[in-house]
C-alpha cells in the first residue's frame, strides 16, 4: 500500500516529539522521500497547469510543523538564506532543484556577510535534504519544478537571514 500524506504527517509528528531534532530531521526526510515515491500523492498534489506558488497541505498544531507544496517557475535562482531558529526539509516531486550550501566566513557582528559556497548538489525526483536551524543555503530551478517543503513553523513570522546583492559571496574553487 502506498504511503499517504496522512501517514507522513502522523509519523513526522511522532518522530518530532520523540527524538532530538538532529536525529528527527533525517528520519522525517526519509519519510518525505517515501511519500514522494507515491505517484498518487504527486498527482493529487500537483498538475501540469498549476501556476507557480505555494500551498499549505498540512499544519500540525501540536508540533507546529508545516507541509507545503511549491510550484517553482523555471529559470529561477534564489538568494542564500537561512530559516533562522527553525528548520526545513526540501523534497522534489518532479524535475530538480540545484542546491548550494554556504558558510559565513566573517563575524556575525559585521554589517555585511561574506559567504563561501561549501557544497553544491542536485535534488532530483524523490530526493530530500534536511537543513537545521541557521544553515545557509540557496535554491535554483532551471526548469519548472514541483517541490514539497516541510518546515518547523510558519517561517514568515520568524527573523531569518536573507543575503542580498550588497553581501559578498566567495565561490568555492
Amino acid at each position: 500500500m502506498a504511503y499517504t500524506l496522512d501517514e507522513f504527517c502522523a509519523d513526522s509528528r511522532a518522530v518530532l516529539k520523540a527524538a532530538p531534532l538532529g536525529d528527527a530531521l533525517p528520519q522525517v526526510a526519509d519519510r518525505l522521500a517515501r511519500l514522494l515515491s507515491n505517484p498518487a500523492f504527486v498527482a493529487e498534489t500537483f498538475s501540469d497547469d498549476m501556476p507557480p506558488g505555494r500551498r499549505v497541505l498540512h499544519h500540525d498544531p501540536e508540533t507546529d510543523f508545516y507541509v507545503l507544496a511549491h510550484v517553482q517557475e523555471g529559470k529561477k535562482i534564489g538568494k542564500p538564506h537561512s530559516h533562522g531558529s527553525s528548520w526545513a526539509i526540501y523534497g522534489n516531486a518532479r524535475e530538480h532543484t540545484e542546491m548550494t550550501e554556504w558558510r559565513r566566513t566573517n563575524s556575525e557582528s559585521e554589517t555585511h556577510a561574506v559567504l563561501q559556497a561549501v557544497s553544491r548538489y542536485r535534488l532530483g525526483p524523490g530526493e530530500t535534504k534536511a537543513y537545521g536551524p541557521g544553515v545557509i543555503h540557496s535554491t535554483a530551478h532551471p526548469n519548472k519544478a514541483w517541490v514539497i517543503r516541510v518546515t518547523g513553523t510558519d517561517l514568515d513570522v520568524l527573523p531569518r537571514y536573507h543575503f542580498g546583492k550588497q553581501d559578498r559571496m566567495l565561490e568555492q574553487a
